[in-house]
């Protein structure tokens, strides 16, 4: 008698736990499985393997933060360093990483559907760098020097800008294309200086290496403050899923405060989360990037805030650099997402 009562007790109890979590999964508490299946999936595209200017988006993954906006944010490398605009523009994926001079070009040379969502990075990155013991002082000193280049008539116009600028004749100045390897370029005397060299990547990489260098950020020298770098979409994206685009940027504005806040942390998980294989991380690299990094991504008008002056005054450099020919519509190439 005592079994068989011992037997109903502990059915009724079974039962009656079996009951509640079947309510409670009903009301929204169920299980991480089922979570995950509703949320909305959306792929972004970097402009580079993982490094230091994408903490904030590995930490908003790892905190939950994109879930927590009902998102399930799938992260993709690019093959070339224009697929991401060009894949957004094609709608292969919902955002793409990508300089703002690009979105400019992109826009008024090739009338390409895309519009910048959100600034990550407030300011240029790239610099014109020169060893520690060159005899260069000021940009007009690169006359009669030869510059290296990565071969993208952007830096060129970088270059031009900051000589004549400074008084000096860009004529007398020799570019040379060296590709991607201007640190190597430098270092092996191949040339004086080179552009577009990156503050928060070559700079720090050369001094780990032990060869200490000097360089002129062209915001000094006449060139406009531009975006360094931005978020695209398609025009049509933006239109059919905006509400996905504006949780993404709450959930990465949240993945930001938390690098901002915890810097050593977000460097964990970014370690972590490395492509070894094809870029593999130095520890010590990327935390001397994020320092540099951080106050360059801050607003006073939130994370991601854009301003058509930013815009307008690049666009009206870029014309008179020649790098474009009309004039796109401030309507069409940004919104402000964070209004």
């Amino acid at each position: 008698m005592k079994k068989s009562l011992l037997g109903l007790v502990s059915v009724f109890t079974v039962s009656m736990l079996v009951a509640c979590a079947t309510e409670e999964a009903s009301e929204g508490g169920g299980s991480t499985e089922t979570s995950e299946e509703e949320l909305t999936e959306i792929d972004v595209m970097l402009d580079w393997y993982p490094n230091a200017v994408h903490s904030y988006l590995y930490a908003a993954i790892e905190n939950g933060y994109f879930a927590e906006e009902g998102l399930k944010v799938n992260i993709q490398f690019p093959a070339n360093p224009t697929d991401p605009i060009n894949l957004a523009a094609s709608g292969q994926i919902t955002l793409g990483i990508t300089y703002q001079p690009d979105v400019v070009t992109a826009r008024a040379n090739q009338d390409v559907p895309i519009k910048s969502v959100g600034a990550i990075v407030r300011s240029p990155l790239n610099r014109t760098i020169f060893l520690e013991d060159s005899d260069i002082e000021s940009p007009s000193d690169l006359a009669g020097k030869q510059v290296g280049y990565p071969g993208i008539p952007l830096n060129e116009a970088l270059v031009q800008t900051m000589v004549e600028n400074d008084g000096g004749n860009f004529e007398e100045v020799d570019m040379v294309d060296v590709g991607f390897e201007l640190g190597s370029s430098i270092v092996s005397e191949k040339v004086d200086a080179v552009t577009g060299a990156y503050i928060n990547h070559e700079v720090p990489v050369l001094s780990h290496e032990g060869h200490e260098t000097r360089n002129f950020n062209p915001t000094d020298h006449g060139v406009p403050s531009f975006y360094e770098l931005v978020f695209v979409t398609n025009d049509d994206t933006w239109e059919e899923e905006r509400e996905s685009i504006e949780a993404f940027w709450r959930g990465a504005t949240s993945g930001y405060e938390f690098t901002r806040d915890n810097p050593e942390k977000a460097l964990e998980i970014l370690l972590s989360n490395q492509d070894e294989a094809n870029f593999p991380l130095i520890e010590e690299v990327e935390k001397e990037s994020l320092e540099i990094l951080l106050p360059l991504m801050e607003s006073d008008q939130g994370f991601g805030s854009q301003d058509e002056e930013s815009w307008q005054e690049t666009i009206d450099w870029m014309k008179e650099s020649g790098l474009i020919e009309e004039e796109p519509s401030l309507d069409e190439i940004f919104v402000d997402i964070v209004e």
